[in-house]
C-alpha cells in the first residue's frame, strides 16, 4: 500500500499542495512527471492525465497546471535530502530509488568523463514511477512453472508490453517460491535488481517483500549479476527483469549450464514476437524456456492472457 505523506513528502511544498488535493486512490496512480515549463502529468489506471489548476485530472492542456524551474529545483533537493552527491551512483544511472521503494527517473545535461557517464547537472525531467506490491497476483500462474510434485521449477519467460505489470507479477511468482507458496518447499532465491524496480532496495532494505530465502544484488547489471550470484550465493533460481541484450543470453546460458532455474521478463506481444528477434529468438527456437506467461492490459493491468509450454502448447487462456 501506497503510503500517500511518506511519497508527498519529496516534492516542492506548491506541488504537494496540489498533488494531496486530488481526489484519487493512490493506490491507482503508476507515474507522476514533472518537465520544466510544461503541465505536470500523471498516469492513473494506465491513462495520461493532466492535473489542472482545480486539483483535478483533466484531458485539457488549457487548464493545467504548469511546472516551473523552482519546483523542480525543490523537489530535488527533498529528494535527495539537500545532498546530491550522497545519491551520485545512482544519479550517474539516471534514476534514484526513495523510501517505499519509488523510483524517481532524471534526466538532464549529461556529464561525461573518458566516454562514460560520470553524472547528470540541469536536472529538469523527473519521473515518479511508483512502486506497487500486489501480494497474490502470482497465484494464478505458480501451478503452471511447478512440476505436477511442486519440486522442481520450469524455466519462464514473462512476455509483456510496457505497463502490464511484468515486474509485479515477477516479485510476487519470487516471494511464493521463495516461502514455499505454492511449490513443495522454499526455494533460495538470487535477485538482480538493475534498477531497483523488483525489490526496491532503499538503503540496502527491500521495500518490498521478495521472500525469505532472497538474495538480492541492487543496481548491478544483469550479465554481471547472474554469474555473481551463481559464484557466491547459491541460488536454486535466478530472477531478473527485462532481459534482451547480447550479454543477457551469454549470462542466462551460464546460469542454465549451472543447473539454476530461471525466471525473466522481457518486452513483447508474443511469443513469435519475441521469436523474432535477433539475440532471444534462438532461446526460443532452442526451448530453452519451458513456460511462456504472456500478458495484456486490455481488461486490466496485470491480466495474464495466455501460458504456453515449450513446445507452444497451450496450457491456459483467459476468457475476457
Amino acid at each position: 500500500m501506497i503510503k500517500k505523506d511518506e511519497l508527498l513528502r519529496i516534492f516542492s511544498v506548491q506541488l504537494r499542495n496540489v498533488l494531496s488535493r486530488l481526489n484519487l486512490n493512490f493506490g491507482n496512480l503508476q507515474e507522476i512527471r514533472l518537465r520544466i515549463n510544461t503541465p505536470l502529468m500523471v498516469i492513473y489506471d494506465n491513462r495520461e492525465y493532466f492535473v489542472s489548476m482545480k486539483y483535478e485530472l483533466t484531458d485539457r492542456i488549457q487548464d493545467a497546471y504548469m511546472i516551473t524551474k523552482n519546483e523542480i529545483r525543490e523537489t530535488m533537493e527533498y529528494i535527495s535530502n539537500y545532498s546530491l552527491y550522497a545519491f551520485e551512483d545512482e544519479i550517474r544511472q539516471g534514476f534514484i530509488t526513495i523510501q517505499g521503494g519509488h523510483r524517481v527517473g532524471i534526466a538532464g545535461k549529461v556529464i561525461l568523463e573518458d566516454n562514460r557517464i560520470k553524472s547528470i547537472k540541469h536536472i529538469s525531467f523527473i519521473n515518479v514511477r511508483l512502486s506497487h506490491q500486489v501480494k497474490g497476483c502470482a497465484d494464478l500462474v505458480v501451478p503452471y512453472i511447478a512440476s505436477d510434485d511442486k519440486k522442481n521449477i520450469f524455466h519462464t519467460l514473462i512476455i509483456s508490453p510496457p505497463r502490464c505489470g511484468k515486474t509485479t507479477l515477477l516479485r510476487d511468482i519470487i516471494r511464493h517460491l521463495s516461502n514455499g507458496e505454492g511449490v513443495a518447499e522454499g526455494i533460495t532465491v538470487g535477485v538482480v535488481d538493475e534498477r531497483s524496480e523488483i525489490a526496491a532496495c532503499y538503503m540496502g532494505i527491500p521495500q518490498n517483500e521478495l521472500g525469505i530465502r532472497t538474495d538480492i544484488l541492487d543496481c548491478c547489471p544483469k550479465a554481471d549479476g547472474m554469474m555473481m550470484l551463481i559464484r557466491s550465493m547459491s541460488p536454486q533460481i535466478i530472477a531478473v527483469d527485462e532481459i534482451g541484450s547480447r550479454e543477457d543470453i551469454e549470462a542466462i546460458e551460464y546460469v542454465i549450464n549451472c543447473g539454476c532455474k530461471l525466471v525473466a521478463t522481457v518486452h513483447g506481444s508474443s511469443i513469435d514476437d519475441i521469436k523474432s528477434k535477433p539475440i532471444l529468438g534462438r532461446l526460443v527456437r532452442e526451448k530453452i524456456f519451458e513456460r511462456y506467461i504472456v500478458m495484456d492490459n486490455r481488461k486490466s493491468i496485470g491480466l495474464v492472457e495466455e501460458i504456453y509450454d515449450a513446445r507452444g502448447t497451450l496450457l491456459y487462456k483467459d476468457n475476457y
